[in-house]
């Protein structure tokens, strides 16, 4: 998929520079062969579908692009989530070019994803960095590729040489880790502002969300696993029905060798030739039964990882379960606390109601005292009259 090269969207909120202290970035679901080699923060984009023209905001802010190596199968990555949602997940190959189409503006084209990724940055310096970081790792990623390609076709060889053209060698088969495209990495931030201290009320409130939020941390877990063991699952089914068909061929290869051989050594009269082609074949046939031997163990490989995922499964159906009982002993909570507030309410109203009252018996108190006060002096200056 090509795209022709688009101006930086109008309006886009950017952040000012980049702190200098870059987040770690862990992942739930990542392999532990793959490792960030380079990180930058940004804001990500996708080309619209419909119209091709227009970008979308896929993150409502800046967030951390990183670079990724598997150092196993040789395969850089970029890779950007948004909290747990994985908003690139883009393998480089030879063919990517990645384009500046302004001075803090970049994009490149997927053609796996079948879209095109754009990246605001804050600086031009940040821009170029992350370009010199995609040409470095698409040169690398060239390179490995040839190399992959020269070690597969010295493999081949010599099994062809050995059955004289007739024999293929065997294919083969893609890792069954999933595909790049597949295996996303949720990341983890750790959320520095600070936190008010719970009233005495709302102390069990608090506590169960807590609980519920590391269940629910727990469950995206496994909800992250089981879908790249599904992923895994569907692709492994599919390189074992390959498989069997390879080998159903090896074994038809191997029953028509052995009736040569049968044939040679009824035919031909020179008995050193056939021996010395009859111990090639059975070469042959021992390496044909070595691999039928490889094959079924990564069969029985596969059966073990459909019991994983089935257990699994297992567990995350009782975390779910757990979780839907702490949300409804969180409920029960907020419905006690809400008791509480009303009864401390009215429990005010009727301490203010109380006060009033006081205040309006002393009030009638002083008046009355005034009073007696006023009559004693007049009974006083009575009795020095009389």
């Amino acid at each position: 998929m090509t795209a022709q090269p688009v101006p930086y969207p109008p309006n886009c909120p950017l952040i000012e520079s980049i702190s200098s202290n870059v987040e770690r970035n862990y992942f739930f679901s990542l392999s532990f062969r793959e490792q960030p080699i380079f990180s930058t923060r940004a804001h990500v984009f996708q080309i619209d579908p419909n119209t091709k023209k227009n970008w979308v905001p896929t993150s409502k802010h800046a967030v951390t692009v990183s670079y990724f190596y598997d150092s196993t199968r040789n395969v850089y990555r970029i890779i950007s989530l948004d909290g747990s949602k994985a908003i690139i997940n883009s393998t480089i190959t030879p063919n990517m070019t990645f384009t500046k189409t302004s001075q803090k503006f970049g994009q490149w084209a997927d053609s796996r994803a079948n879209t095109v990724y754009g990246l605001g940055f804050s600086s031009e310096h940040h821009l170029s960095k992350f370009a010199e970081k995609f040409q470095e790792f698409k040169e690398a990623a060239r390179i490995a590729k040839e190399k992959s390609h020269e070690k597969m076709e010295l493999t081949s060889t010599p099994s062809q040489e050995s059955a004289g053209g007739d024999i293929q060698s065997p294919l083969t088969p893609e890792s069954i880790n999933g595909t790049d495209d597949e295996r996303a990495m949720p990341e983890v931030t750790q959320n520095s502002e600070p936190r008010a201290e719970p009233t005495q009320n709302a102390l069990p409130f608090t506590h169960s969300s807590t609980i519920s939020k590391h269940w629910e941390a727990e469950l995206a877990t496994l909800k992250g696993n089981n879908a790249k063991l599904t992923a895994a699952l569907l692709e492994s089914t599919a390189n074992v029905k390959q498989w069997k068909q390879q080998l159903a061929a090896y074994q038809e290869e191997a029953e028509r060798l052995h009736k040569r051989v049968t044939e040679l050594e009824c035919v031909s009269s020179q008995a050193n030739a056939v021996h010395t082609h009859k111990t090639e074949l059975n070469q042959t046939i021992q390496e044909l039964e070595s691999t039928l031997k490889k094959k079924e163990e990564e069969i029985e490989g596969l059966k073990q990882e459909i019991e994983n995922a089935r257990e699994l499964q297992a567990q995350r159906d009782s975390l779910t379960q757990k979780l839907q009982e702490v949300e409804i002993r969180n409920k029960d909570l907020e419905g006690q606390l809400s008791d509480l507030e009303q009864r401390l309410e009215k429990s005010q109203n009727e301490q203010e109601a109380f006060r009033n009252n006081l205040k309006t018996l002393l009030e009638i108190l002083d008046g009355k005292i005034f009073e007696l006060t006023e009559l004693r002096d007049n009974l006083a200056k009575l009795i020095e009259c009389s």
